[in-house]
């Protein structure tokens, strides 16, 4: 049903389709509700162009943009292997609840096991219900390495 790509950003019709997307992921009360900044809007493609461990799919339905993840290559130290960490994933509203979510992250983990990663990563809203039920289908869980000292926790320091 859905037609999941690897983004080409130097292709302007896939340029387009993830600003459009990305803007909409940053109007949704899950992004923040605010557009991007002009700032984003004329530098977000350049900036994710020239990153070598940027990872971008686009899932559209004949030509329209419904879905993209953006995802980043990291390393585990402990297991001495890269992995990937999902930075944004975005599908339009009136195509949430139809698998496009699940399409896409089967995709990404695909292109994960080729590149050798030994794990997936992704942070979500606490109550950001509907995306940790779509995350626990697909497998995700929170992570600790001994219950006895907690999960983890995403913390962050503005610059």
């Amino acid at each position: 049903m859905f037609n999941i790509i690897e983004a080409d950003l130097a292709d302007a019709h896939q340029a387009e389709a993830f600003l459009q997307l990305m803007n909409s992921y940053a109007l949704d009360p899950m992004g923040g509700g605010t557009p991007l900044t002009d700032y984003a809007w004329e530098n977000l493609v350049a900036a994710m162009r020239a990153r070598s461990d940027a990872l971008s799919l686009l899932a559209f339905i004949d030509d329209e943009p419904i879905g993209l993840i953006n995802a980043f290559e990291g390393f585990s130290t402990f297991q001495c292997r890269p992995l990937l960490n999902i930075h944004d994933i975005i599908v339009i509203p009136r195509f949430r609840q139809q698998g496009a979510a699940r399409q896409m992250l089967q995709r990404l983990e695909q292109i994960a096991i080729e590149r050798g990663c030994c794990k997936l990563t992704l942070e979500v809203l606490e109550r950001n219900l509907a995306a940790r039920a779509v995350y626990n289908k697909f497998g995700f869980s929170p992570y600790e390495l001994d219950p006895q000292m907690g999960k983890a926790m995403f913390w962050e320091k503005q610059l």
